[in-house]
C-alpha cells in the first residue's frame, strides 16, 4: 500500500478506537450509583470531627510527684479524676496576695464547669516554712471556699516538673493530658475561661458526649493594681539578694539579734526598724518588749505576712489610721490582731497614694515576713 494512503487510514482507525473507549468509559460511570452533594458534605464533616487536632509542639502535663499532703481528695481518687478530664493546674500559695486575688475566679469555674468535665487541682507550693503545715493550708482552703483538690508541693518537685518560676501560674491540659494554655500572674480571666470552654467542647466531641458547654463568662470585678507602687519588701536575709530595701543603717546580720534604729531621713520604698529583731532566713522576729516598723510607700493597698500572736497599732503619716483607710483586717482604733500565720490586709484606699506607714508592736515573738502593695 502506498504511504499516501496508508497514513490517513491508520489515523482514522486510531480516532475510531478512541471514540469507542471513551464511550465505554462514560457508560460505566453512568452505571455507578450517584453520590449527592449532601452526602459528600456530611462525610467531610464527619472526617473533620473525627480527625484529631495535631498535638505536635505541645508538652504533656507532668506527673504530680513528691506530694506532701492531700486536701479535698485522696491519691488514688485524684489519679482517676485526671483521666479524660480537662485539667486546670493552679500553682499558688496562700500568703501570696496575687494568688488570693485569682481564687474567686478559680472557685467560680470549679462550681460552673466541674460537672462538664473540668477538674481543677490546686498545687500549693509554699514560699515560707509555716506554709508547709497542712493545718495552716486547710484553714486557708476553707477561708477561700476551695472545694477542688489541693496537693501540697512542699519540696517543689511539682513546681520543678512544670519548670515554673512564678506565683500564681495556671496551666490547662486537654483531656489527653497535653498542656494547651499557660498564664502567669493575675488577669486574663476571660481568655482563660474561653480556653476552658473550647477544650471542654473538644473533649465532648472526642468522647462522643452530648453535654453542652456554657457560653456565658463568669463576671467578677477584677482588682486593678496601681501603676506606681512599692515593690514587695522581704525581711528574711535569704530573700534579699539583689533587692535589699532595709533602710536602717545596721543592715542584715544573719542569725543575730540586732538593735535597730530609725534614721531621720527615710526613702520611699524602703523599710526601717526600731527595737531588737532577730534576723532569720525568711523573717525577722521581735526580741525586745516592743518595736516598730516604718515604711514610706506608694500604692492603694498594703498587706503583711506575719506569724505569732500580737496586737498591732497602725499609724499613717504620724496619726492613727483613719477608718476610711482601714484594710479588711483592721479592727477598732486602728488595731490588727494577728493570730495565725498568714496574710493580713491593713491599708486600702480607692487610688494609689503616698504615705508613711508605721506599725507598733508590743509583743515579743512577733514575726514578720513581707510587705506587699497593690
Amino acid at each position: 500500500m502506498k504511504s499516501e494512503i496508508k497514513t490517513p487510514l491508520i489515523l482514522g482507525i486510531a480516532i475510531l478506537a478512541g471514540v469507542i473507549v471513551l464511550s465505554l468509559s462514560l457508560s460505566a460511570l453512568d452505571s455507578q450509583p450517584q453520590q449527592t452533594l449532601g452526602n459528600i458534605s456530611d462525610e467531610s464533616k464527619t472526617s473533620n470531627s473525627e480527625q484529631k487536632i495535631s498535638k505536635l509542639g505541645y508538652k504533656k502535663a507532668p506527673e504530680l510527684v513528691g506530694i506532701s499532703g492531700y486536701i479535698n481528695t485522696l491519691p488514688d481518687e485524684l489519679q482517676k479524676k485526671i483521666h479524660d478530664h480537662v485539667v486546670l493546674y493552679d500553682i499558688w500559695t496562700y500568703t501570696c496576695i496575687n494568688c488570693v486575688r485569682t481564687l474567686p475566679f478559680i472557685t467560680a469555674w470549679d462550681e460552673k464547669y466541674s460537672d462538664q468535665g473540668l477538674l481543677i487541682i490546686g498545687i500549693h507550693t509554699p514560699e515560707f516554712e509555716f506554709e508547709k503545715d497542712i493545718e495552716n493550708v486547710k484553714v486557708a482552703v476553707k477561708k477561700h471556699g476551695i472545694h477542688y483538690p489541693v496537693v501540697l508541693d512542699n519540696d517543689r518537685k511539682i513546681w520543678h516538673a512544670f519548670e515554673n518560676n512564678y506565683w500564681p501560674r495556671k496551666y490547662i491540659a486537654d483531656h489527653e493530658g497535653y498542656i494547651r494554655y499557660d498564664h502567669i500572674g493575675e488577669g486574663g480571666y476571660q481568655e482563660t475561661e474561653k480556653v476552658i470552654q473550647d477544650l471542654l467542647r473538644e473533649r465532648n466531641e472526642s468522647l462522643g458526649l452530648n453535654a453542652s458547654s456554657a457560653k456565658e463568662l463568669v463576671k467578677i470585678d477584677e482588682f486593678e493594681s496601681s501603676g506606681l507602687r512599692t515593690p514587695e519588701l522581704y525581711f528574711g536575709y535569704d530573700f534579699v539578694s539583689g533587692r535589699n530595701q532595709l533602710g536602717s543603717p545596721e543592715g542584715f546580720k544573719p542569725n543575730q539579734d540586732v538593735n535597730y534604729s530609725i534614721p531621720e531621713s527615710k526613702q520611699l520604698h524602703n523599710f526601717y526598724l526600731d527595737g531588737t529583731w532577730k534576723n532569720l532566713q525568711g523573717s525577722m522576729m521581735l526580741i525586745s518588749s516592743s518595736g516598730s516598723i516604718v515604711v514610706p510607700y506608694s500604692g492603694q493597698e498594703v498587706n503583711i505576712v506575719t506569724a505569732g500572736d500580737a496586737n498591732l497599732r497602725i499609724s499613717i503619716d504620724g496619726k492613727t489610721i483613719e477608718s476610711s483607710m482601714y484594710g479588711k483586717d483592721v479592727g477598732d482604733k486602728g488595731q490588727v490582731h494577728v493570730h495565725e500565720p498568714g496574710l493580713y490586709n491593713i491599708v486600702k484606699t480607692n487610688s494609689s497614694e503616698n504615705h508613711t506607714l508605721e506599725i507598733f508592736v508590743e509583743t515579743p515573738g512577733f514575726e514578720i515576713f513581707t510587705f506587699t502593695f497593690g
